[in-house]
């Protein structure tokens, strides 16, 4: 073949590659593209009563407005759909159990830890029995929802990845996406018992209840300062365990540290009209979650006409896939939010078995039967697996460390999940807001509220048991021949509640509400160490009168260090001439101390991620040996877990220096202290990173993807948001971390919703060729404050019958 000819056929050749590449991406395009929603139009609805319009702004937040209300229900299962099906999918899966079906083996853990509690054949029986007007609101919803994905052009996207198709949604599906939030909310109480049960078995009462204290003087509580609470005497010698296990434990800092914010959830607060500039009352929320891609919050407005004939607008948060109300926000007379309550709503109680009663259990006084239920998990690519589930009159049977235990969890109870959070969007006063929230089946939560006149109240919305007498004993595993637990749950007028107190604020942070009477009635779950709801108190307080929205939205991005502030200065005291001297990396460590410390977990400071990891570094000191036998009981399970006050515990320490508490081998707290503080020298070393040049931001990087990129990594970088340094940590109003922090930031004054602002993480939509993917989400990088409500509409899509 001349060379002519041969330069012609590689010229065919590579135009024949360029042309299937090209193809290839023509195709890829036009599959994605198919699953876009439809933004404009008019879409024709079997039984509708009216016409529903959905008036889309520049960020993909929707006015959705009609006459009805199942008309607005089945219209938000449509837009629900259509922008957010496979999210709902994975929450309905995740609940049930059913993630192994999509994702194959590795889903399996979790899929066998969810379907201990058999949500799915519990929401078919509460679909079954459910009010009827309830019943019709819902099947609207869920009509929405199936007609809205079939309606697009193609499959969402992410099926087709994972090579799968969408099965219908039901209604039992919805109920699956609120009990996917009680594993979200408390699904790690379990894990918190087993810690405390080790530690309660291997400590005097004497040491277990200074290690495991009930308060400290960080607790910002609701009726009185915890402050003035006598915290509990040092004891004079430590547990054998203590300190035990350094010389032979390696434990990075960086993973000691990863999961420890994943437990911290949420702030919100209210501001009296006393003390506003408008009169009204001004509330506050940012709710502390898990972050990917799309985010867990659809944001919306509804308007259609109230009970009394006038438009009523409802603008806020809803969570696709579950019952289509507004879960956060504002109805123009009264505005609420949530944070999660860590009351004490699970026990372990362990069970007694008899090889002579093979088919019997005793986990009361009376021995009974087991009922026994076999659960099939589907798993993609291999046979299905076939689970047996063992049940009592009190919860599901799990093992750990050959003992058996039955799981007593509200979630499981009669009342766990209902649609009474929907009586909210007619709510006109605080008080009747309140009211509504105690009756509400969701997982027990603050709720913090304030109205158009200027009132403000807190209380618990959400299921709460009734323990009687019982109290903090139930947070640790339960004995056979203990007391019951709880045992029911208490009326709903027996709920604590504050309502316009004397500050004329309210805050909650996931740290203890009360210190006095009430207390006993929500129980501890894991309540948060309180800096960060002190240091929102405090905040608030120096506002002062007049306040406004934005002064009240600033809270929010607070980032000041107060609580890492005193480790700090315990790491300069020890950082003497004599540690220094022969010591060039301790030399260097303390000039970055020195030199580099903003006040704040800024994203430029080398000083605040050290001090962070020094705090922890004297952590592992001492409870290395601990951590590495309760992880035995469950790999989850940890000290910090047992207690989020333990660092609380370790300063006092450091401060008293009691001699009866050094760790085995260590002469002095000093000395604890510089091994500490070389930890974290050595392990910086190991990294590659200069000291001066290891940044909190450069640790604190944003992680934040879509879940389907864990399936298909080679996408990754078309479903992820940029890896942005954030500011902000766990003990501060600005909770950050690189794949958890504040899913949402809200400010509204009631009746003043235009003055109210927004932003979230990710964008309404996730899906990569969206106008809405990602729209925003520099914003909620930024702090910067964008309007609540929708503007002016870009798209109009219309519903008639």
């Amino acid at each position: 073949m001349s060379t002519s000819r041969l330069k012609k056929w590689s010229l065919r050749i590579l135009a024949g590659l360029i042309g299937l590449v090209l193809f290839a991406i023509l195709g890829v395009w036009l599959f994605l593209r198919a699953s876009l929603p439809q933004l404009d139009g008019t879409v024709h609805a079997e039984g509708m009563n009216g016409t529903v319009t959905v008036a889309r702004d520049e960020r993909g937040v929707p006015l959705i407005s009609g006459a009805n209300r199942l008309d607005i229900a089945y219209v938000t299962g449509y837009v629900h759909a259509q922008e957010r099906y496979f999210q709902m999918d994975l929450l309905r899966r995740s609940a049930a159990g059913e993630l192994a079906e999509l994702f194959g083996p590795k889903a399996l853990p979790l899929d066998r830890e969810h379907r201990l509690h058999r949500f799915r054949a519990r929401a078919e029986r509460l679909i079954a029995e459910m009010d009827p007007a309830e019943r019709q609101f819902l099947d609207r919803y869920v009509a929405g929802v199936n007609d809205g994905l079939h309606a697009l052009g193609g499959k969402p996207f992410e099926y087709g990845l994972v090579g799968a198709r969408p099965r219908p949604w039901y209604a039992a599906d919805s109920l699956l996406v609120a009990w996917a939030m009680y594993n979200d909310l408390q699904g790690s109480t379990e894990k918190r018992e087993l810690a405390r049960g080790w530690l309660r078995d291997h400590s005097t009462p004497e040491q277990l209840a200074f290690l495991l204290p009930e308060h400290t003087r960080y607790d910002a509580t609701l009726d009185r300062d915890a402050a003035q609470v006598p915290e509990p005497p040092i004891p004079a010698t430590a547990p054998a365990w203590w300190g035990k296990g350094v010389a032979t434990t390696k434990v990075a800092l960086a993973d000691m540290q990863a999961g420890f914010a994943a437990d911290v959830g949420s702030n919100n607060w209210a501001i009296a009209g006393s003390r506003t500039a408008g009169g009204a009352a001004i509330v506050s929320n940012d709710m502390h979650l898990s972050i990917s891609l799309p985010n867990t919050w659809y944001r919306l407005a509804l308007q259609y006409p109230g009970a009394d004939g006038k438009p009523r607008r409802i603008v806020g948060l809803t969570l696709p896939g579950a019952p289509p109300m507004v879960l956060v926000g504002s109805n123009g007379h009264v505005a609420w939010g949530f944070t999660n309550s860590y009351g004490d709503y699970m026990d372990l109680i362990e069970a007694e078995l008899d090889p002579a009663r093979p088919t019997q259990i005793r986990v009361r006084a009376e021995w009974e039967p087991i009922a026994y239920a076999e659960e099939i998990i589907y798993v993609k690519g291999q046979a299905p697996e076939r689970m047996m589930v063992r049940e009592t009159s009190l919860g599901p049977l799990r093992v750990a460390d050959g003992k058996t235990y039955a799981i007593h969890w509200t979630a499981d109870a009669p009342g766990a999940l209902n649609l009474n959070t929907l009586r909210l969007e007619g709510a006109d006063t605080v008080e009747a807001a309140l009211a509504v929230a105690n009756t509400m089946g969701i997982p027990a939560q603050n709720f913090v509220a304030g109205d158009t006149q200027g009132n403000i109240g807190w209380t618990i919305g959400g299921l709460l048991p009734s323990r009687g007498e019982y109290g903090v004993g139930a947070s640790y595993p339960l004995k056979p021949g203990d007391a019951l637990g709880w045992d029911g749950h208490i009326d709903p007028a027996a709920y604590p509640r504050v309502i316009n107190p004397a500050r004329g604020q309210i805050q909650t942070a996931n740290s203890r509400q009360l210190i006095g009477g009430g207390s006993e009635i929500i129980g501890d779950g894991g309540f948060d160490l309180g800096a960060r709801a002190s240091q929102i108190r405090d905040d608030l307080a120096a506002l002062g009168g007049k306040v406004d929205v934005a002064h009240t939205y600033a809270v929010t991005l607070d980032d000041r260090a107060l609580y890492l502030a005193p480790w700090r200065e315990r790491a300069l005291k020890v950082l003497d001439a004599a540690a220094l001297n022969g010591h060039p990396a301790r030399t260097e460590l303390r000039r970055v101390l020195e030199t580099g410390w903003t006040g704040r977990a800024s994203i430029d400071s080398a000083a605040y991620k050290l001090t962070r990891d020094f705090m922890w570094a004297v952590g592992a000191v001492v409870y290395d040996s601990a951590n590495l036998e309760i992880a035995k009981l469950d790999a989850k399970a940890s000290v910090s877990m047992a207690s989020p006050r333990w660092s609380a515990v370790l300063a006092r320490l450091l401060d008293a220096q009691p001699t009866g508490w050094l760790p085995p081998g260590q002469a002095s707290w000093r000395d604890v202290q510089l091994a500490a503080l070389d930890r974290v020298i050595n392990e910086q070393v190991q990294s590659g990173v200069p000291l001066a040049q290891a940044t909190w931001g450069l640790r604190n990087t944003s992680e934040i993807a879509h879940p389907i990129s864990a399936a298909v990594p080679q996408l990754k970088r078309w479903l992820a948001a940029p890896a942005d340094q954030l500011p902000g940590d766990v003990h501060m109003p600005r909770v950050a971390g690189p794949k958890f922090g504040q899913s949402e930031r809200l400010t509204v004054m009631p009746g003043h919703e235009e003055q109210g602002v927004f932003n979230m993480p990710g964008g309404q939509s996730g899906h990569p060729l969206s106008p809405y993917f990602l729209k925003g989400h520099e914003d909620w990088v930024q702090g910067r404050a964008e309007p609540l409500l929708p503007g002016p509409a870009k798209y109009t899509l219309t519903f008639q019958r």
